[in-house]
């Protein structure tokens, strides 16, 4: 256990005329926020990073939530101070929150470095505030736990309980079909998300925060509490609490965020039938960690791992049904059931090792939370593809798609950007029909820019119309978590840096196969040769700015979309307070 005397803190302000001029200065500005010295002296200061705005829906409760989280580090002995940062609002930021999660992971490294910090409380959960805080969380090295924003209630229309996202897809293909009007489209602008809090669906967001909670980073249950439950108030201020002792104890980031909790992360997502997303997003966190977690990794632990969550998009039911089941804690009960699938022993943010978290927990609802021999399929739901058009690997969630498509063959119809398709893919000179494959360009880290959720590419408003609801898809962009159908996405390395999807043209003939892992352009490599001999790199999407930045230093998906800089170890100095 730490003495006050080795605080971090105890380093800006110190004690008395001996500790200098500089602990005096910060002293006196302490006071000049009209603070004590009996309030914050000698006791863990914990920096609250809060990512609420009034343009992030997902978040709006979390100016709140964080009064629940200063009221228990107060009661366990601390001192809160809370600071706002980025809030990548998946609703409104544009071209996509991907591009700016590394610049909210830099500025919560640099927080918590820069400022007298001894421990942070991380507030969170639209899409990628999760990945962002804890990549900067770990980097910065300092203890953290993390608050997630929760789930918001079920939409509802005309009686139909709705999933924020999913129904969103769903609905407006039948517009587009001419099955529903301008009336129903106002209800359902209205009904679909009627409360603060992420998607309720297994999108990104709670895919994410449930990943959160299996790496050890949340207190036991946190992710699958809706937003607006008492029992978030009270989990808020538990974090509030819990971190105190782990300043205390220095229980720092590094002793939770092991190989073994990134395995147990992948094993969590995939047994949820959890967002593609993900598979990104931990790899850059584990490199963050120092952990070397691959494509090959996700493949390895799919084929092991069941689906037991039967949740939206893939499944029937919402997260408030998952929460009532038994949550996420009932969910790895079950799974640890499955000989080999989580590491047990290891160490979490509550102090306890995992498997004391998620033991004897009972299933209050059987057909939300399966049993490993209940499970709606006997491997996770996402594979790894390779072939000649993905030499670094693709991705597919091929329980979201028509089982008819998961092997396929059919003729690529291109297009260059999503511009191109935005303006062509109604057209019926195309000759698209339901065997075509949809190929999208120019959608990746540095194409996009920043890699949209542009992936679930729409079909003709003509088949749909004639019923058609999925088909093959190809891309080196990302999808919504909330989404579905046979999208293959993250498609590396990406067109815009001359990988094999730039040389697709229409008319070629690809084949997905989920079972053989395989994704190919069957195309002569004569004809290849001399398609990548006439290519042309694009012109550069930005000159100056964060979007310069970006681009000179974005990895691609396979390798987590991470800055090059700030994923590689090295020294990073504590700064000198003095």
């Amino acid at each position: 256990m730490k003495q006050p005397g080795e605080l971090r803190s105890a380093r800006w302000f110190g004690a008395g005329r001996t500790s200098g001029l500089r602990s005096f200065s910060h002293r006196s500005r302490m006071r000049q926020l009209g603070v004590e010295g009996e309030e914050h002296l000698g006791k863990p200061l914990i920096l609250i990073l809060n990512t609420w705005s009034e343009i992030n829906p997902c978040h709006m409760h979390l100016r709140q939530r964080a009064e629940q989280v200063k009221r228990g580090v107060l009661e366990a002995g601390g001192f809160p101070v809370e600071m706002p940062v980025a809030t990548l609002s998946e609703t409104f930021q544009k071209p996509t929150p991907m591009m700016y999660r590394n610049l909210l992971a830099m500025e919560t490294e640099e927080l918590l470095r820069s400022y007298p910090a001894d421990g942070a409380v991380l507030m969170g959960g639209c899409d990628k505030t999760t990945p962002a805080l804890l990549m900067g969380a770990a980097s910065a090295g300092i203890p953290a736990i993390y608050v997630t924003a929760g789930p918001m209630l079920r939409g509802n229309f005309r009686g139909q309980p709705l999933g924020s996202g999913t129904d969103m897809w769903k609905f407006w293909d039948d517009a587009r079909a001419g099955l529903i009007g301008e009336c129903e489209l106002a209800e359902l602008e209205c009904g679909i998300a009627r409360s603060p809090g992420h998607c309720m669906t297994m999108g990104t967001a709670s895919t994410m925060t449930s990943a959160a909670e299996a790496l050890g980073m949340t207190m036991p249950g946190m992710a699958s509490i809706p937003a607006v439950d008492s029992a978030h108030y009270r989990m808020a201020a538990a974090s509030g609490r819990r971190i105190v002792g782990m300043v205390w104890e220095d229980l720092t980031p590094d002793q939770i965020l092991t190989r073994a909790a990134f395995e147990d992360a992948v094993a969590t997502v995939l047994a949820l039938g959890g967002s593609t997303n993900a598979f990104i997003h931990l790899i850059a966190m584990a490199g963050r960690a120092g952990v070397d977690l691959t494509l090959d990794d996700f493949d390895a632990i799919s084929r092991r791992v069941p689906w037991l969550a039967n949740i939206r998009p893939s499944g029937t039911y919402l997260m408030d049904d998952f929460y009532t089941a038994g949550g996420l804690p009932a969910l790895l009960g079950q799974l640890a059931t499955v000989p080999g699938a989580l590491h047990l022993r290891r160490m979490t943010a509550n102090g306890h090792p995992f498997g004391e978290n998620i033991s004897d927990l009972p299933v209050h609802d059987p057909d939300v939370i399966r049993s490993p021999g209940t499970a709606l399929a006997a491997e996770g739901g996402v594979a790894v593809l390779r072939g000649n058009l993905a030499p670094d690997g693709a991705v597919i969630k091929h329980i979201a798609a028509e089982p008819r498509l998961v092997k396929h063959t059919g003729p690529a119809v291109v297009f260059d950007d999503y511009a191109d398709l935005q303006k062509r893919i109604n057209d019926p000179a195309l000759n698209i029909t339901a065997d075509s494959v949809l190929v999208l360009k120019n959608a990746g880290p540095k194409g996009g820019p920043g890699m949209p959720e542009y992936g679930m590419l729409p079909i003709p408003d003509y088949l749909l119309a004639q019923g058609v609801r999925d088909m093959v898809r190809i891309s080196d962009a990302r999808m919504s978590g909330t989404s579905y159908g046979a999208c293959v996405l993250h498609v590396a390395p990406e067109s815009f840096v001359g990988g094999p999807l730039a040389l697709v043209q229409t008319g070629d003939p690809i084949t997905l196969d989920v079972a053989a892992r395989l994704l190919s352009l069957d195309v002569p490599e004569r004809v290849m040769r001399e398609r990548r001999a006439s290519w042309q790199p694009p012109e550069p999407k930005f000159e100056r700015g964060y979007g310069a930045l970006y681009a000179e230093h974005i990895t691609q998906a396979n390798e987590g979309c991470d800055f090059g800089f700030l994923a590689r170890r090295g020294r990073n100095p504590e700064p000198d307070p003095r």
